[in-house]
């Protein structure tokens, strides 16, 4: 069986995210481009893509059928390129998605370099707090802060991601420095929504806080703030609070005690990733080797 030319066509049309931009890129009509994929689902007998006046959706199906022709896409260039020596540079658009605060604490200010090294990409970075679907946003590679990457994806362990209670020097004096996990439910707790019960670990030790966060909010970047501002006590990864941290805005309480290890930092992309998504990965992957926010000397004495 050979590769149907609807297949790059289906796949383009949902990289592009629109039939007209498809058409432009290929050099055919958009009516021409409208009638292949029409008879790409006949022949499948499925429907592949959602038509809206404001936008194109796949449907569960074509979300997969993008996925698998990616990696068949990509699979076939990177033989070709080894048949014939070739070494295609990075190029073209390359989609991020990240989550917001790590985002702008330790991808932003690499940026500028990267787009140095590679003058021919076309970055785009998406960031959210939430679950991105990689197919359905047509995202190339996702940085993900998470104990278990979704099968179906390469996923590169970028960094870990030790976390640590701490609260700002104003709040241990007015309130005290709990010396147990038990004794923070004397205190103003704070996290973002889902963030609590916290699990705490020390050597051969394990301790669950229960309570409610004192603030309610959906940010994590508002709980760093919060925590600065005196506000109460916080568990935080130590990529978002290593500068301050380290400058004793914050300080660590019960600095024996860590949150569960089995988060880490991961890249996410297809099996069979373009140049410019592997030139992504291995450049953050040099940055964050060895992790900036480590080591860190900065408990409560």
């Amino acid at each position: 069986m050979t590769l149907d030319p609807d297949h790059a066509l289906f796949v383009a049309i949902l990289d592009s995210g629109s039939i007209a931009a498809t058409a432009r890129a290929s050099g055919l009509s958009p009516a021409m481009v409208s009638k292949r994929l029409a008879r790409l689902e006949a022949r499948l007998g499925v429907r592949l893509i959602e038509r809206t006046t404001r936008r194109l959706h796949p449907t569960p199906i074509g979300t997969q059928l993008h996925a698998d022709l990616t990696q068949i896409l990509a699979a076939l260039a990177a033989a070709e390129a080894r048949v014939t020596g070739a070494a295609a540079a990075p190029a073209g658009p390359l989609r991020i998605a990240a989550p917001t605060s790590f985002a702008r604490l330790h991808i932003a200010p690499h940026l500028g370099d990267f787009l140095r090294l590679y003058p021919a990409v076309a970055f785009e970075l998406t960031l959210s707090d939430g679950y991105v679907d990689l197919a359905a946003e047509r995202i190339d590679c996702a940085i993900r802060i998470t104990a278990d990457p979704p099968a179906g994806y390469v996923a590169r362990r970028l960094a870990g991601n030790r976390r640590v209670v701490c609260a700002s020097p104003a709040y241990l004096a007015a309130h005290g420095v709990p010396t147990s996990p038990a004794a923070l439910a004397g205190h103003r707790l704070l996290a973002a929504e889902g963030q609590l019960p916290w699990t705490l670990l020390r050597p051969a030790r394990r301790a669950v806080v229960e309570g409610a966060s004192h603030v309610r909010t959906n940010s994590s970047e508002i709980v760093r703030e919060l925590a600065l501002a005196g506000v109460g006590i916080a568990l935080r990864s130590l990529w978002d609070v290593g500068t301050a941290l380290a400058t004793g805005r914050l300080v660590r309480v019960l600095p024996e005690w860590e949150g569960a290890h089995d988060l880490a930092i991961y890249a996410l992309h297809a099996g069979q990733p373009r140049p410019a998504v592997t030139a992504f990965v291995d450049f953050l992957a040099d940055r964050l080797s060895p992790p900036p926010w480590e080591p860190l000397d900065t408990s409560v004495g």
